[in-house]
Formats: C-alpha cells, structure tokens, sequence
C-alpha cells in the first residue's frame, strides 16, 4: 500500500476516534502561544499550562517581557525544567519582536525561527494554531515516534520527519494530523508500551522499532 493511501487511512481512522482539538496549551495571543510552546519543551502541556497564568499576568506580551529581569522569569517558569535557557530563550524572543518587529509575533516561518528557542516544531504551533497558517506539520516526540512506527520516515531528524509526513498526507489535514498523531501517542502508541492490541490502525502500521507490545 503506498504511503499516501496509508496515511490517509490512518488520518480518516484517528480522527473518527479523537475530538477535533484547537491547541493542548491555554493561550489567548500568539506571544502566549508562543511562549507555552517554548516552555513545552521536555513538559507536559498541563504542566505549563499550570505555570503559564501567574506567568502571563506579570508579563503579558511582549514589551513586558521584553524588560522582564531573566532570573525573575527563570523562578516563574521552574517548574517545567531547563528553566534557565528557556527563561532566556523567551526574554530574548520578546526583545525580538519588540525591536524587529513592532511588537507583533512575525508570521512567516522564516522570521519566527530566527527567535531564540524557537525551530520549526514551535512555528509550526504558532502559525498553525494562531494565526491559521498551515505551512507544515510540527513534529514533536509523539508524531516522531508514531512517523516510524507507521513506516511513515526513517527518519529521527525532525525537519526530514516533517517533509516526509508533509508528502504523505493531504495538505488539507497537516494541522489536524499532528493534534491527532499526539492524542493517540498518548493515549495507545506509547513509548515504552505500545497498545497494539487496541489500536484501530494497527491492520496499517507496521510497527517499526517495536519489539514489545501489549
């Protein structure tokens, strides 16, 4: 079976399981969106979005950010590890935006990934997800993890995991299939123990690099 009529069946069978999902982290501008994607990083999503409301009303966007004392931003934002270089990455960012930028999130993927902390996993996010501009697929440990699996890449470099996925589904679905993709990581394909068993696309996968399953 080819890889874009597998996909497609993978894509048709998830979404009939999952509900539609606008983001997994709590954001209401795209400078929020782009700073809990940065703090996501090696973290759960409920654990920054734990962190992100005390966060956010002492630094609301940018130009707050922007002054914000790093040491100060690195204690607020502990919690979700490697709390020094994110807490730089995202004061850093903000002055970016802040000088470059007028103060607006940039748009293009070309711009955001000139951001500190910021590769193309995070500006697909915040494209995606804020502003409504599919350019790609964000890979994250999930959708790496279920690319090989379902024979989908080889790969275990993000960006050749990303052209691979992006030629084997429909543009049309690109941002839905990495919500999709994370849901059912979560909750079957799991890392240590995948639950081949229940998982209504194993007649389609596979089932690279998996030695055991339950």
């Amino acid at each position: 079976m080819k890889d874009k009529q597998r996909a497609a069946q993978v894509y048709d069978a998830l979404r009939a399981l999952y509900p539609p999902v606008r983001s997994f982290l709590d954001f209401t501008t795209p400078f929020e969106l782009l700073v809990a994607t940065i703090l996501s990083a090696q973290c759960t999503d409920e654990q920054v979005n734990k962190v992100t409301p005390a966060l956010f009303a002492r630094w609301p966007g940018p130009a707050e950010m922007a002054r914000a004392d790093v040491s100060e931003v690195e204690q607020a934002v502990r919690s979700t590890g490697f709390f020094r270089n994110k807490a730089r990455n995202i004061v850093a960012a903000a002055r970016m935006i802040v000088d470059e930028f007028g103060g607006d999130v940039p748009r293009t993927m070309a711009d955001l990934v000139r951001l500190p902390g910021v590769a193309r996993k995070t500006a697909n996010i915040v494209l995606t997800q804020a502003f409504g501009l599919v350019r790609g697929i964000a890979v994250d440990t999930h959708v790496a993890r279920l690319a090989l699996r379902l024979g989908l890449s080889g790969s275990k470099r993000p960006e050749v995991i990303e052209t691979d996925l992006c030629a084997a589904f429909e543009q049309s679905v690109w941002g839905e299939i990495n919500h999709l993709l994370i849901q059912h990581g979560r909750a079957v394909c799991q890392a240590r123990l995948p639950r081949c068993s229940a998982c209504a696309v194993a007649v389609l996968c596979p089932k690279k690099g998996v030695t055991k399953s339950a």
